[in-house]
């Protein structure tokens, strides 16, 4: 039987994740910059209460929409950390992490034929998920000059008569560039004025550095009411394997994902939603403690980072969120993958090719700063040593 033929067009030409590619080549000898994930084991104090709920026995589903009191809690969380404002818990969804709050929205949302906008470099599940969806995705590149940022006039010329969501992922995988307020309220008037929805993915929205706040496009005036903002447990609190996300937005918006959800997924998975309770109640009561140590922990991870790109005469642009760097390699003569590809053969180290976040990667690659200083300093000696076999053998 010729299967490839029995595949769904979307699904058959869509290339696989150019990130797993790397992350299912790791051993023990290799140094990793490259899955986005936190090396901090969850806190004991998120870990207990689910522990205790498991010796029960008793599992059950929770509502297709997710714990009232996780709901509740998640409101206060929203309103003091970032100013957004919801009437009550119909305004919320927990889903089953970030990304399938995501894939609700898009699903929701996305006739075929309809245009999403969103920016490159990107996660790499943006185009694919829109086109899963039925959706045409539009790109707006992004560069480093810009901070990484969309512009008004780039958000302008981008849209037609057939947009109907703009999507917004700040602070950026894999750049680490942040909109702050000046920043987003031009785009915000763009979008009323053309009546658009937004999806704003902000699961780094913890992970701002040098002082400055993330700021959610949904707290502009006017914006709440068009915005559905996705956001997860997993980077802010090293829960990335407990699946926990949630979507927040206007409650007729919020309806029509719960409706997907209540018929693909049902419900998040209970016992993390009593770890995501407990994640904000003892984060509420110690002043969010584990939060701030592990921010203070990538800052400085980040800045070694830096330092040891430049020193190799990597330029990168500084990020001012998330937890990755996007050092330009071109003074390798190699194309992003290329150049990934050999590192990891000769010296064993995994980074990702800008061109696993699109077409304006190309000539970076992405390194995750989630891990120990002591991996960052010995993976940066051997990306030195990897660059001065080149100059060696370079005619």
């Amino acid at each position: 039987m010729n299967y490839q033929s029995r595949i769904c067009r979307v699904v058959r030409e869509t290339p696989p994740s150019g990130i797993r590619k790397y992350f299912d080549l790791l051993s023990d000898d290799v140094i990793s910059f490259g899955v986005g994930e936190p090396d901090f084991p969850t806190p004991e104090r998120i870990r207990r209460p689910a522990l205790d709920a498991l010796a029960t026995g008793r599992i059950p589903y929770s509502s297709n929409s997710g714990d009232p009191r996780l709901r509740a809690l998640l409101l206060d969380y929203m309103r003091e950390r970032f100013d957004l404002h919801y009437d009550g818990i119909d305004n919320l969804l927990i889903t089953v992490g970030a990304s399938q709050a995501l894939d609700l929205a898009f699903r929701a949302l996305i006739d075929p034929g309809d245009e999403v906008i969103f920016h490159e470099p990107s996660y790499v599940a943006y185009l694919p998920d829109i086109e899963f969806a039925g959706g045409v995705a539009v790109r707006i590149p992004t560069q480093a000059k810009d901070g990484f940022r969309v512009t008004a006039d780039a958000l302008r010329a981008a849209i037609t008569p057939k947009t109907k969501a703009v999507l917004l992922a700040f602070p950026t995988n894999p750049t680490g560039g942040i909109m702050e307020r000046h920043h987003l309220e031009p785009l915000a008037e763009i979008i009323k004025e053309k009546d658009l929805l937004v999806i704003s993915d902000e699961i780094y929205a913890e992970l701002v550095y040098d002082g400055r706040k993330h700021c959610s496009i949904a707290s502009l005036p006017g914006m709440a009411e068009r915005t559905i903002v996705i956001n997860g447990f997993s980077k802010a609190f090293s829960m990335t394997g407990w699946r926990l996300g949630y979507a927040a937005g206007p409650e007729e918006l919020i309806a029509a994902m719960r409706k997907v959800h209540q018929l693909t997924m049902l419900c998040a998975p209970t016992p993390a939603q009593i770890a995501g309770i407990f994640a904000l109640e003892s984060g509420m009561e110690t002043d969010w403690e584990d939060v701030r140590a592990m921010h203070a922990a990538y800052a400085e991870r980040r800045r070694v980072m830096m330092e040891g790109f430049d020193a190799l005469g990597c330029p990168s642009f500084e990020p001012l969120g998330a937890f990755y760097l996007f050092p330009d390699i071109r003074k390798s003569g190699m194309k992003s993958e290329e150049f990934c590809d050999e590192l990891l053969a000769r010296h064993k180290v995994v980074c990702v090719p800008g061109t696993a976040f699109g077409e304006t990667g190309e000539g970076f690659v992405r390194c995750c700063y989630a891990t120990s200083l002591d991996d960052i300093r010995e993976g940066l000696r051997r990306i030195g040593a990897f660059f001065a076999e080149l100059e060696t053998v370079a005619p």
